[in-house]
């Protein structure tokens, strides 16, 4: 059974088939799902659901076992073209401590080709002038998530990973960051988020994917799920979908976008 949500629009991410092993360990046993422009999907799940070996396979980090990733439409396999396209915020940024953010951000820069286009704004509104210059192990951890987040957007991406984001982070910068991803979907680019607050999630959220056991349990768009589940909030929707998960398996293809249609079984 699978569960697709209609949307005119074209997904800029499609997953089929998709496996990895460790050993004995299957960690992603068949994933289909596609990650459509224009929208925010939070991918949700316990430990050790498959969330971060999904996207370190997205990063080309990990080599799947089997199955597809078409990025824009193209076989990712052996080629790192779609990498460029991409910003990626992991939870916890290991930055050279010798650098400053600078150094940090110019390495980046000469990396990437200095015709890049670059997005600056959160230089401005996260105020890192006044830490520009200070070692990255100077910085607090907050500091350095702001520098983290700078890194991801810079080069305008297509499609944006984000772990954790507001981690370490105060509420102005965090609820800076949040209109910053708010901005990017609203520009028709595609943002995955993995998150345990689920509180803040259900902010910007568009869609949702439940991984457990390397499944797709659940895929659907946020307001469908409130519906299905009658829960009050995204934190008691996830605990119905924990609690159900001995059932049948659900996958789904297109995530919905911003004002996308309604679901259907097919």
């Amino acid at each position: 059974m699978t569960m697709r949500l209609m949307t005119n629009r074209t997904p800029l991410v499609e997953i089929r088939a998709l496996t990895k092993s460790y050993g004995r360990q299957r960690v992603l046993q068949g994933i289909d799902l596609d990650l459509a422009r224009g929208a925010v999907t939070a991918i949700i799940g316990p430990n050790g659901a498959g969330k971060t070996t999904l996207n370190k396979v997205l990063l080309g980090l990990v080599r799947a076992d089997s199955g597809t990733v078409l990025f824009d439409g193209e076989d990712t396999a052996d080629q790192i073209r779609h990498r460029a396209r991409m910003g990626y915020m992991p939870q916890a940024a290991r930055f050279p401590e010798h650098f400053s953010a600078r150094d940090v951000l110019s390495l980046l820069t000469d990396l990437r080709g200095a015709e890049a286009a670059r997005d600056e704004e959160l230089l401005t509104t996260f105020g890192l002038a006044t830490f520009m210059d200070q070692p990255v192990r100077s910085l607090s951890g907050g500091q350095r998530q702001r520098v983290n987040a700078v890194a991801a957007f810079l080069f305008t991406p297509d499609l944006l990973l984000l772990d954790e984001p507001t981690a370490g982070l105060d509420p102005v910068a965090s609820g800076l960051l949040k209109d910053k991803i708010r901005a990017v979907r609203d520009a028709g680019r595609a943002v995955v988020i993995t998150s345990h607050i689920l509180s803040e999630l259900e902010e910007f959220t568009d869609a949702v994917v439940f991984l457990h056991e390397g499944r797709v349990r659940w895929c659907g768009a946020l307001d469908q799920l409130m519906r299905s589940t009658r829960a009050a909030t995204l934190e008691r929707a996830i605990a119905q979908l924990m609690q159900s998960t001995t059932g049948p398996t659900s996958s789904a293809g297109t995530i919905a976008t911003r004002g996308g249609g309604s679901a259907v079984i097919v």
